[in-house]
């Protein structure tokens, strides 16, 4: 991927932004334990870090109803600092991550019994551009940003307009997206997120050797990448989900002024107002009415 024509990258220096999904309900649902997943990419993370002094690491733990900073491997109490004979990266990460869990789980709000609601993909999205904006501003040559996204519950249609705009604003500054998806189907917002950014879309066929998957197709930094054979996506589902109803269709009615995308017929654009078909007509055959 060529970077920003407007910006200077170190092209030796990574700065990955990990969104972490702890979605509770889905965790709970899942035959994969959380505690072995977080153990592998805890593991993967250490190791970005080993293979370049200056690499950057941000995690952003993406719960139900929040997200939040809970790793920043830029941060003056991240360096060399211990706790025992634990290394920063996992004393300070697991800390803020129970806190995090525990403040998410006290904001969850009812769900439909048997239902795993969604994570807060486009939050955490919104919260990594912002942080790699600010690294951009950070001086002249600003290490190399990709986003990774850690992700196994299911897509929230509801979020469909936030996280097109946050794939968008990516593609705009040259930010690859990669995903990982250890979630039993796949991910239509991941797949077009990857596939719009060039980055890299990924399901590994088996989790037990989830590290290994991690360490060779997302570890290599995005100079490497032109030089090596990585796996590229089968098919990608490009399915919108519907403004009235936040439902995945096949088929719909566009709005033609504000490419607004409806599951059903409507008179007028709900988001922008625009009269439609026959409805506009009635409208002006009644204008003219008043006015002779």
């Amino acid at each position: 991927m060529t970077s920003a024509p407007s910006k200077l990258y170190a092209d030796d220096v990574s700065l990955l932004v990990v969104t972490l999904d702890t979605n509770p309900f889905f965790w709970t649902t899942f035959s994969f334990p959380f505690a072995d997943f977080l153990s592998q990419v805890l593991a993967f993370l250490n190791s970005i870090l080993l293979l370049g002094q200056l690499n950057q690491v941000m995690v952003i733990a993406t719960g139900c109803n929040s997200c939040r900073f809970v790793y920043d491997s830029t941060s003056d109490k991240n360096h060399g600092s211990t706790i025992g004979t634990m290394p920063a990266l996992y004393s300070n990460l697991l800390h803020n991550l129970d806190q995090f869990v525990a403040r998410d789980r006290q904001l969850a709000s009812p769900h439909a019994p048997g239902t795993v609601p969604s994570s807060l993909l486009s939050g955490s999205l919104s919260m990594a551009l912002c942080y790699i904006q600010r690294a951009f501003r950070s001086g002249p040559m600003p290490p190399q940003p990709r986003i990774l996204c850690l992700q196994g519950a299911a897509d929230g249609p509801e979020q469909y307009v936030a996280i097109m705009n946050a794939i968008f604003s990516a593609q705009h500054s040259s930010v690859p997206i990669d995903s990982c998806y250890i979630g039993s189907n796949n991910s239509a917002f991941l797949q077009q997120a990857s596939y719009i950014t060039d980055g890299i879309y990924y399901k590994p066929p088996q989790l037990d050797g989830l590290y290994q998957y991690l360490s060779t197709v997302f570890a290599t930094d995005l100079h490497s990448r032109a030089f090596l054979r990585l796996p590229k996506s089968m098919g990608v589902d490009f399915r919108a989900s519907c403004f009235c109803h936040k439902q995945t269709i096949d088929m719909g009615y566009v709005c033609s002024v504000c490419l607004s995308i409806f599951c059903e017929h409507h008179d007028k654009c709900s988001t922008c107002g625009s009269v439609f078909g026959q409805a506009q007509l009635d409208a002006s055959a009644a204008d003219r009415k008043r006015k002779a």
